[in-house]
């Protein structure tokens, strides 16, 4: 599998096509107009492609400065983010990713580069003690007053009434669910106390509700298996020119 970072404002039509073509194969209700209004809103895009060239993984991001006084650092969004069933066994892609958000936060002259990421599946909640020391929320640890403070200013401003400050949870218009259960229901998992944590912290993620998290995303953040990740090789990882 081959990986590669554009800006988004370079991708081609048949790679658009491509990445809906995989997002519509996971999600319910998918619309490829609520995708193009995503994608305007992203400045970077992760993606992954198999040996036949076809897109089996990606994601966006936003790179941007918020009006939010406590935060004078960049904030990193992510948007749409799928991993094809066939590709999952792979490291590819969270090298790549987190190859790419390092990268730009040296390029971007970044002194910190806080991760504001809402979370509709177990799944990917689960990757964040698994390669970051501290985030939040979690199930060891209560959320620090001026984090909590954070999180909601930074929610509020991105995604307005969407939001909801005493859950911590956004409800997005035209929800996409997952089309296969098995991704979205941790059965067997429940004695996993992050998953059981996500349960509870987000009791309609099954719906497609979104549970706000944040994260720094700094190599000291990182854990052993996160570091162990950046130490792949991912050569040739940016296409296109700097935004």
């Amino acid at each position: 599998m081959k990986a590669e970072v554009q800006p988004t404002m370079q991708l081609q039509e048949a790679d658009k096509a491509g990445m809906f073509r995989l997002l519509d194969m996971h999600f319910l209700h998918a619309r490829r107009e609520d995708f193009e209004a995503d994608l305007a809103n992203k400045n970077w895009a992760v993606i992954v492609r198999n040996r036949d060239g076809a897109i089996v993984g990606f994601s966006t991001m936003a790179l941007y400065r918020s009006s939010c006084n406590r935060i004078a650092d960049p904030v990193l969004c992510s948007g749409d983010t799928i991993v094809d069933r066939t590709a999952r066994s792979s490291s590819r892609f969270l090298s790549a990713w987190l190859h790419a958000v390092l990268r730009l936060r040296r390029e971007y002259g970044c002194e910190k580069l806080y991760w504001l990421l809402i979370v509709s599946g177990f799944r990917t909640y689960r990757l964040l003690p698994v390669f970051w020391r501290e985030y939040f929320p979690r199930y060891d640890a209560p959320v620090p007053a001026g984090t909590l403070a954070t999180m909601r200013d930074l929610a509020g401003e991105r995604f307005g009434d969407s939001f909801d400050p005493s859950s911590g949870i956004v409800h997005l218009p035209n929800t996409q669910i997952l089309r296969h259960p098995v991704d979205a229901d941790p059965s067997g998992k429940a004695s996993d106390p992050h998953v059981a944590f996500f349960g509870e912290a987000n009791p309609g993620h099954i719906v497609g509700d979104e549970l706000v998290t944040l994260t720094e995303l700094s190599e000291a953040n990182l854990t052993r298996a996160g570091r162990r990740l950046i130490r792949e090789s991912v050569g040739g990882l940016f296409t296109g020119a700097h935004q």
